[in-house]
């Protein structure tokens, strides 16, 4: 077989980058819609009062309301609904094409910058689209944001008996693995959940009948008597009053709208510890702060919103780990696999792998259903490049019919990802209107300083002396040059971005041009700029950001479990303070 693909298995490899990472599917949540504490927005009181307002039931929203119910009464709301039950992985994945429905459990967006992106919308929030890869911050990392240390390996122990397993290492990962030893990325650090220079396996939220596990689980370890839960419910603003020998506003409530339109309040009680807490991620918490008029005052004002605290920094030091990768065609089948193994280098980058089986080629019987291999989905990335309006049905279908015409052969392997430490290079949200539910405009900057460009040409390099490894010579084919698979790679249109084809790319154009987001963005409300060492919003009083907004460069390889951490350890804390502890 030729190494070399044409173009149409290209375009069609392409979509499986641009859409592999994401939209995976969902588990059962054992129930979570049976839980009493869990309603339809539509179903809500128009009126009511709790102890503490958590607005995004996502991936630090749910561990934190889960641990402030168990003393406290907590209402947590969610723009999106339940992770998806008893439902194919092609009725999810058009659904979440589609990016029309209240229903989809993500929204893409496309950055400033023309890199495809992705914004979770489902109770879970971004551990229900991710690959599930789990691994902790570095201590030096934990030293750097200042936290105690001892809670902080405590409440990552509560977040791993909660959802957290160890995965079984298939073929083509246990050569990755040694490939990564023998490229020289050591030692062997075995199975680790610790963030240390070498080659490890990682934890994973799938478990071992590869079932999905997300931060909504964590709802199931509340007090039932001390959580409502809202879904489909969309924050449109904070609340906030002057009081009278008090120097700063004070939040004392926000205002959601269902899916009807219709508004509803929520008011914090009497108590000088009760608070609004923002969860909304990285886009949605500097945003609604901004549509509560906390923000740079002339941007706030060109968007016609009165100035409460003008606050220059709120969406500024907003950064996303650029990822790029690398096609590697095998001579023999290989099975479906997520992240499982990663060389954390010490030049800084981050070297993981994903591979298929066959990357989702649509088989069709009598009822012309579409057979989906899960993670890998070619049809569904295939779109990821078009606008909303036509990822329809008709265009997944037409997808698929091309994808029927390829030799089967061109879909077998899997792809080696880079991803770097970081980063330096960062961007700013803006408003793009004062609708709640748009997505607000994002700039990344990627690459913009140099020193993240050297990261990634040391990575690109370590992922070369892997594919040519003995280690991984069972999934490359013989006469394949390393050369040729980059320059394959390098013509899939992954993103939006200009190319210059050529026969020979430097590593640092190979860096540049196929740039992809691997989901790990964070930034727009630092921690010492927009908030406190304790997630205190500066000039207000009342509120709290506590989410990878707050983060100034990602932790680990892959952030989840330190915001699913962060939730659980703030929780603590602020239970503390309340009961003076």
């Amino acid at each position: 077989m030729a190494v070399g693909l044409p173009r149409s298995a290209a375009l069609v490899l392409a979509a499986v980058v641009v859409g592999s990472l994401c939209l995976v599917a969902f588990s059962e949540d054992e129930q979570l819609e049976n839980l009493r504490f869990v309603q339809h927005a539509q179903d809500a009181p128009l009126v009511s009062h709790f102890n503490y307002i958590v607005v995004g039931g996502g991936t630090s929203g749910c561990p934190l309301a889960a641990t402030l119910s168990e003393h406290s009464r907590v209402l947590l709301l969610e723009r999106g609904g339940l992770p998806y039950r008893n439902m194919s992985n092609q009725e999810h994945f058009t659904d979440a094409l589609a990016d029309t429905s209240l229903a989809s459990p993500a929204q893409r967006f496309i950055s400033e910058d023309g890199v495809v992106n992705a914004r979770a919308r489902v109770l879970g929030g971004g551990s229900c689209l991710n690959a599930g890869f789990y691994t902790r911050a570095s201590n030096e990392y934990v030293r750097t944001a200042g936290w105690d240390a001892r809670l902080v390996n405590s409440s990552y122990r509560w977040v791993e008996r909660a959802l957290v397993f160890r995965p079984d290492v298939p073929p083509w990962q246990a050569a990755l693995r040694d490939a990564l030893l023998e490229a020289g990325v050591t030692p062997d650090n075995g199975f680790t959940f610790d963030h240390v220079t070498g080659t490890k396996i990682g934890g994973t939220i799938f478990d071992n009948n590869g079932q999905r596990h997300t931060a909504a689980d964590f709802l199931r370890h509340a007090r039932p008597r001390g959580l409502n839960v809202v879904l489909y419910a969309t924050v449109s603003r904070i609340l906030f009053r002057t009081q009278e020998g008090v120097p700063y506003p004070v939040a004392y409530g926000v205002v959601f709208v269902d899916p009807l339109g219709v508004q509803h309040r929520v008011y914090l009680r009497d108590g000088p510890k009760n608070e609004v807490i923002l969860t909304a991620g990285t886009l949605g918490s500097p945003q609604l702060l901004m549509l509560s008029g906390v923000g740079p005052q002339a941007h706030l004002e060109a968007h016609g919103i009165q100035v409460l605290v003008d606050q220059p920094m709120v969406g500024q030091g907003v950064a996303d780990n650029p990822m790029n990768s690398v096609f590697i065609p095998s001579p023999v089948p290989v099975g479906l696999s997520l992240v499982q193994v990663v060389g954390i280098t010490k030049s800084g980058s981050f070297i993981e792998g994903v591979s298929g089986s066959e990357f989702g080629i649509p088989v069709s019987d009598g009822a012309r259903r579409l057979a989906n291999f899960g993670l890998f989905s070619p049809q569904t990335g295939q779109l990821g490049t078009l606008p909303p309006r036509q990822r329809t049905p008709e265009a997944l279908q037409r997808a698929a019919e091309a994808m029927r015409r390829l030799d089967r052969r061109a879909f077998r392997g899997g792809f080696i990802l880079e991803k770097i430490l970081g980063p330096v290079s960062s961007g700013h949200i803006e408003l793009r209107s004062t609708d709640p539910r748009a997505n607000p405009a994002v700039t990344f900057n990627y690459f913009q300083e140099a020193e993240d460009v050297e990261r990634c040409v040391q990575g690109i390099q370590t992922i070369e002396r892997v594919i040519q490894s003995r280690a991984f010579s069972n999934y490359t084919y013989a006469n394949a040059s390393v050369e040729s698979i980059f320059t394959d790679s390098a013509n899939f249109p992954v993103n939006l971005l200009p190319r210059h084809i050529n026969d020979s790319r430097s590593p640092e154009q190979y860096c540049k041009e196929t740039v992809m987001t691997i989901w790990h963005y964070h930034g727009g409300c630092h921690v010492g700029a927009v908030v406190d060492d304790q997630y205190r919003v500066f000039g207000v009083q009342g509120l709290r950001v506590i989410d990878s907004s707050t983060f100034r460069y990602s932790p680990g390889t892959n952030p989840q479990a330190t915001v699913m951490m962060l939730g659980r350890y703030m929780g603590v804390k602020i239970q503390a303070e309340r009961w003076g502890k």
